[in-house]
């Protein structure tokens, strides 16, 4: 007679042999809204300082460098899910400057950065 109550070989395992690896930090989906919200604020107040075109762009150039270097700051050593949000605030940030100086141009006909 055979003994069937011997362990098993391993060939079909009853438990999971392989480890479950999970994010440290993960990603949440309100804390890049939150930091999207805060770089679209620090936008706004950045592009309400000057007037002209000329001014808009630069202080937006200037807010942008500020953002990506914060964002790198929290990517590093703070939250990951903000650091997204301020990333893509400030892409889209420089991305309405670069269409309202190329709008400005096409209306104009003379370089507004000059």
């Amino acid at each position: 007679m055979t003994d069937y109550s011997r362990t098993p070989s391993g060939l079909f395992p009853s438990t999971r042999t392989r480890p479950v690896y999970r994010e440290p930090h993960p990603v949440r989906s309100g804390n890049v809204v939150v930091g999207a919200g805060a770089g679209a604020a620090w936008f706004v107040v950045f592009g309400l300082i000057d007037t002209t075109l000329r001014g808009y762009a630069y202080w937006t150039l200037i807010a942008g460098i500020v953002a990506w270097v914060t964002a790198a700051v929290l990517a590093r050593l703070g939250d990951r899910g903000v650091a997204v949000g301020v990333a893509a605030a400030a892409g889209i940030g420089w991305s309405v400057a670069a269409i309202a100086v190329a709008v400005g141009w096409a209306a104009t006909g003379d370089w507004p950065l000059w």
